[in-house]
């Protein structure tokens, strides 16, 4: 579906000289990442808006996906949704299937597009997908082909596509012909069916249903196997996926639309004593929605009057939050389960952020090329901002996994879930705010689902799209970057195109090459405590607490513990790495924490090498200490076999090694 052709008419399309960009990008990145900004400063879009809730969520968001990036060394980067570890994670990876989705979305917007191609290998190629989760793996690889545009990528696993689409065969009902699943293997547990299926006692097992999420999320990747299929050549392929798309779409409409509710909503699979196969569950759920983040329903005034209940306070609006479950259902907020003390997750009626960003993405298709009167886009802008909202944690930044509707409070608490990475809020921004629609022709759409009054002005600049680089600017009255009011696009620099109003700009944009993946492999890395190189250290060589210091994950939030830290009082403290076997080397890089409290920098540091009888100072060309950065350590290519980090401590202030790579 796209927008009527008349959208497009007043748009200029022109080409003006270079024009310096308002936007201090370098200013930004060190205002907003301090002794990190250069790893943020040639990687990330930068973003800023007349609201600084929007913004300051926004770049608070690129940390959370700089935090959650795992190095595995030669198996590259991926992408993990949980901090610190947790039992049902995939080992010793530390990967889970269910968020994948989320990530890749994020990570498409990226102009270092190793982290988003390294993570497509692992899920493919090294077992990643484990289904131990639903998901929608194919859909998120052809969505990141629509910003990148390049076509090798995206092909490279069509066969192993194909070949985990079916494999999900073993979750449909050829009677139905519809996929079922188990909530819990939907990461949503506790919901309506789970828990009515064991009569109201519990709900974190069982309650096997035809749920909208599952079919949405397949219909996705049949149809994103057939796009990716035609654009290999491969006709049959293409059909036959196409086909099988359509055959869901069809199936979700007729059987998983309740007219009773208006409502998308689950059917039982399970058939027991307290619940029958092929009756509709008795409530609301906000994966109903789920369907739109797809594209799934027709354009029809039927399938819109879902929307209302979003909008209902007695029904899916919560005033904190989207509820996941409406206040009617006799187990709403009722809580089940425990880790000690702390209340654990569930789906029957707490705030997720992964559902709502589902909703909001659903939003954002519904408003851009659905024609309906329910949801306006100042709907869409304010539940952006509630949302943002919820990322803030006693006037901290620090998302969780879900909150109480009607308080905004956190539910599980702190204990596993800081900085939690599995939902979405880059892509809302760059689709929803900044209006990028990506497409898989050479065309450049903007559309931004702002109301007129939205907001005063926004910028977003070194936006990566087809190999270009692109900006938009939008200034209700002209005065804040004094170039006039409306929307202008510019791309590599030079204005192309301009609106008087915030409306949709369609222009030819020629796809180019995109900048070749640099993927230098850190020989440090350890999969897990003694798997990869030996660890020793002058003090606390316990070997999971040296793990973390080579265990591929950087980060420097203070209330996220992360890395190795001696004990004692010596004034010098060492740690050793023996990679086992010599590996030509000529580049580290030292991360340290620095609170101006425990943890401090070291006051001074260099590298040795151990000649075979002795320790060697390596002669270096070694930078700075960067608290709270990278620090880099440079000298001529030597083979090498064990080399360690010698630290003189600053003060009475310890030290934090967060992570030490070897390249």
């Amino acid at each position: 579906m796209g927008a009527p052709p008349a959208a497009d008419a007043q748009a200029k399309v022109q080409q003006h000289p270079a024009v310096p960009e308002p936007m201090d990008a370098d200013r930004i990145a060190v205002d907003r990442f301090g002794n990190d900004a250069p790893w943020y400063r040639d990687r990330i879009a930068f973003f800023e808006s007349s609201d600084a809730l929007l913004d300051d969520v926004y770049y608070y968001r690129w940390k959370i996906v700089r935090a959650h990036q795992r190095d595995l060394g030669k198996i590259g980067y991926i992408t993990t949704e949980f901090a610190n570890d947790v039992s049902w994670q995939r080992e010793p990876y530390a990967s889970l299937n269910d968020a994948t989705g989320f990530h890749l979305d994020e990570l498409r917007w990226m102009r270092d597009r190793r982290f988003a191609d390294d993570y497509i290998n692992y899920m493919y190629e090294d077992g990643g997908n484990d289904r131990h989760f639903t998901d929608y793996l194919a859909d998120s690889v052809w969505h990141r082909y629509l910003v990148d545009g390049d076509t090798q990528p995206a092909l490279r696993h069509l066969s192993a596509m194909r070949r985990l689409y079916d494999a999900w065969y073993d979750h449909y009902d050829w009677s139905k012909n519809l996929y079922w699943i188990e909530p819990l293997l939907d990461a949503t547990e506790y919901t309506i069916a789970s828990i009515d299926a064991s009569g109201g006692k519990d709900g974190f097992w069982g309650g096997d249903v035809f749920r909208p999420s599952i079919n949405s999320y397949m219909y996705g990747n049949a149809r994103a196997i057939s796009q990716l299929a035609a654009l290999a050549g491969d006709k049959a392929a293409s059909a036959d996926f196409a086909a099988r798309a359509a055959d869901i779409k069809q199936r979700v409409e007729q059987a998983l639309w309740n007219p009773e509710l208006d409502h998308f909503t689950d059917r039982y699979k399970v058939d027991n004593q307290y619940v029958h196969y092929w009756d509709r569950i008795r409530g609301r759920e906000l994966v109903g929605y789920v369907p739109w983040a797809f594209d799934l329903p027709d354009d029809s005034a039927r399938y819109a009057s879902a929307w209302r209940h979003i909008l209902s306070p007695d029904q899916l609006a919560g005033p904190a939050g989207l509820r996941t479950v409406e206040p009617s259902y006799p187990h709403y907020m009722q809580q089940y389960r425990y880790e000690g003390t702390h209340p654990e997750c569930q789906w029957n009626g707490p705030v997720w952020p992964f559902q709502t960003t589902q909703v909001l993405e659903g939003m954002i298709n519904l408003l851009d090329h659905y024609h309906q009167q329910i949801v306006t886009r100042s709907d869409f802008l304010r539940l952006m901002r509630q949302y943002a909202q919820l990322h803030y944690n006693d006037g901290k930044l620090d998302l969780e996994e879900d909150y109480d509707p009607a308080t905004g409070k956190p539910i599980v608490g702190l204990a596993r879930s800081h900085h939690y990475f599995h939902s979405g809020y880059i892509d809302l921004i760059m689709r929803g705010i900044v209006g990028i629609q990506p497409r898989a022709d050479d065309m450049l759409e903007i559309n931004p689902l702002l109301p007129a009054n939205g907001l005063s002005w926004f910028r977003a600049e070194r936006i990566p799209y087809h190999g270009h680089l692109v900006s938009v600017t939008y200034d209700a009255h002209g005065d804040h970057f004094g170039q006039g009011p409306g929307l202008r696009v510019s791309v590599d620099g030079h204005q192309i195109a301009s609106r008087p109003g915030l409306a949709r700009i369609t222009v030819p944009l020629a796809r180019l090459p995109n900048t070749p993946i640099a993927r230098p492999i850190d020989q440090a890395v350890q999969l897990a405590p003694n798997n990869g190189p030996k660890l020793s250290a002058s003090s606390n060589d316990d070997q999971t607490a040296l793990h973390e210091a080579v265990d591929g994950r950087v980060w420097f939030f203070p209330e996220l513990v992360n890395g190795w830290t001696p004990t004692g009082t010596a004034s010098q403290q060492w740690f050793e790495i023996d990679l086992g076997q010599a590996k030509t080397l000529s580049h580290a890089e030292l991360a340290f924490f620095a609170d101006g409290k425990r943890f401090a920098a070291p006051a001074a540091y260099h590298l040795e090498r151990w000649d075979g009888s002795q320790w060697q100072t390596l002669t270096a060309q070694a930078d700075p200490v960067l608290p709270n950065g990278i620090t880099h350590v440079r000298w001529s290519p030597v083979a090498l076999t064990r080399m360690r980090l010698v630290m003189a401590r600053a003060g009475q202030g310890n030290i934090r090694l967060v992570e030490i790579k070897l390249f």
